[in-house]
């Protein structure tokens, strides 16, 4: 049997962290078994359709390296892939359900419905519908048809049956049809409801594996039948936990943005978006501007300067596991080990530190070259570099990535190291105030600025060197100094090494910068 997996995302927003480690579970599954793997476009709530939802969603798919074997711009046998275009199908399979008696027209008012639900409730009973529509006759139905009676098409739940479901995570699940409602599968105008449009699609594209979030699971029941009424072959189930927010047990959510700004395992994430949108163009959630994003968002992570494979890494990781040990783990590993039965059952939640340390691993087995081309976008987004680029500016931005280092964690890091490409950088005051406005200081720092414009070899083994003779002669402690000049030529207590910041700022800079720091003493 050929596996073939699939994601159905509703354009309704950008692609959600917890829908995406979904779409991954789909993918990863399909790629292991030799499968395929389709994306599939789930807009029949028009209402909530939004037309540029599904760029972001195509593009967080592209971002991550997940190709899908079928959908949106690749077309395939099944095509269209967009629940919106496929509306004779939904037709026929309704005209072919009423035709058997499987379905009914329900005129059923809305006061109508709403007095058995109250009634149910009275008589503490689960609702379920008053089929009093299948009392009618031809002539009655008829006649309110010619009035324009509002009406919807109605599944008829065989009540007679217990419905079993092997799930492939949660084992065995069991229903009783007796106390499930008629759904609604189309309305009046022919357009059809989640559940219906969902059978219908993945039996016609020869869906294998139902993979998808444990939410879903009340909606299997219903979906079980129709694809039995409907004479579908089953596909496997398999309901995935959900993904919680940082050190809880509640599911991730869009709207809880400005609670999660107050978890202390989340700030860091805003912080840092914080810091670094408004410098690339971008804003955070609530704060004007032309784009918003947050770390709920797959979208955060790209835009902020994220390696795909840390995020994949992360998202693997989310209720799932190779062994118990193995915490790094390859696009490649993933596909060659993935299996359902090692999914967890409980919620997962996302950690953001350790999607950090994640991130921290990949970029160290990032290539140079390319690490230098993503830094160059951050630069000219936050206007520090302008292009076209030259290669004396990528070679001095090669220069500056080295320098940094490890403290070059995400690619947005680029900008801490703003003081090389500009003047009008930011300064720490208050460790200026610690280490530059203190008594002896300033005196220190022009001597040394002396001897710098003195030295016959401004390389950084001879800076160094030069540095620490420097302060045994006069009887200073290095750090004084080192600290001091740190501040002044760069505004920052910490960064790359003081020595290369000062061959790569160049002798001149240097200079203009101590007489600065000198003066604003003053």
């Amino acid at each position: 049997m050929l596996v073939r997996t699939r994601f159905a995302p509703s354009p309704t927003g950008y692609m959600h962290i917890g829908g995406m480690r979904t779409a991954l579970f789909n993918w990863l599954w399909a790629r292991h078994h030799g499968g395929q793997f389709i994306l599939r476009i789930d807009d029949t709530d028009q209402a909530r359709n939004q037309e540029t939802a599904l760029g972001p969603i195509l593009r967080a798919f592209k971002w991550l390296g997940l190709n899908w074997d079928e959908g949106p711009e690749v077309g395939g046998p099944y095509a269209p892939y967009f629940q919106s275009q496929r509306g004779d199908l939904y037709r026929a399979a309704a005209d072919r359900l009423l035709a058997e008696g499987k379905a009914y027209q329900d005129f059923s008012t809305k006061e109508e419905i709403d007095a058995d639900r109250k009634q149910a409730d009275r008589e503490k009973r689960p609702y379920i519908n008053i089929r009093r529509s299948l009392d009618l006759t031809d002539a009655q139905r008829q006649q309110f048809l010619a009035e324009g009676r509002p009406w919807v098409l109605r599944f008829q739940i065989p009540r007679d049956q217990k419905i079993v479901l092997h799930d492939l995570i949660r084992d065995q699940v069991e229903w009783d049809a007796a106390l499930l409602p008629d759904p609604v599968i189309c309305r009046a105008d022919g357009s059809p409801l989640y559940n219906f449009a969902t059978v219908v699609d993945d039996s016609q594209m020869q869906i294998t594996h139902v993979i998808r979030a444990e939410e879903h699971l009340s909606n299997t029941p219903i979906q079980i039948l129709l694809h039995q009424a409907l004479g579908n072959p089953l596909p496997e189930f398999a309901h995935v936990p959900y993904v919680a927010a940082p050190g809880s047990k509640e599911k991730l959510s869009k709207r809880k943005i400005d609670q999660y700004r107050k978890n202390p395992q989340f700030q860091r994430m805003f912080q840092r978006g914080d810091e670094v949108f408004p410098k690339i163009g971008l804003t955070q959630p609530g704060q004007p501007g032309s784009a918003a994003f947050d770390p709920v968002m797959v979208e955060y992570y790209e835009k902020i300067g994220y390696l795909p494979a840390a995020v994949l890494n992360a998202l693997g990781r989310i209720g799932w596991s190779l062994d118990e040990k193995t915490e790094i783990l390859s696009l490649q590993t993933l596909v060659e080990n993935f299996s359902l039965d090692r999914v967890v059952k409980a919620p997962a939640g996302l950690d953001p530190d350790k999607l950090y340390n994640f991130q921290g691993h990949w970029m160290k087995e990032f290539s140079l070259g390319p690490k230098v081309h993503h830094c160059l976008s951050f630069l000219v987004a936050a206007k520090l570099v302008a292009e076209p680029i030259t290669p004396p500016v990528r070679d001095f931005v090669t220069k500056v990535v080295v320098a940094m280092g490890d403290r070059l964690k995400i690619f947005a890091d680029i900008l801490d190291a703003a003081f090389f490409f500009t003047d009008t950088f930011e300064i720490d005051e208050k460790n200026f105030d610690k280490r530059v406005r203190k008594e002896g200081v300033p005196a220190l720092l022009s001597a040394f600025r002396q001897h710098l414009a003195e030295l016959p070899d401004y390389s950084a083994a001879s800076l160094e060197a030069d540095l620490h003779t420097f302060c045994t002669a006069r009887g200073e402690q290095s750090g004084t100094l080192v600290h001091a000049v740190r501040l002044s030529i760069t505004g920052q207590a910490v960064g790359p090494g003081l020595y290369d910041c000062l061959v790569l700022l160049g002798r001149e800079t240097v200079l203009t910068r101590i007489d600065a720091a000198v003066k604003r003493v003053a």
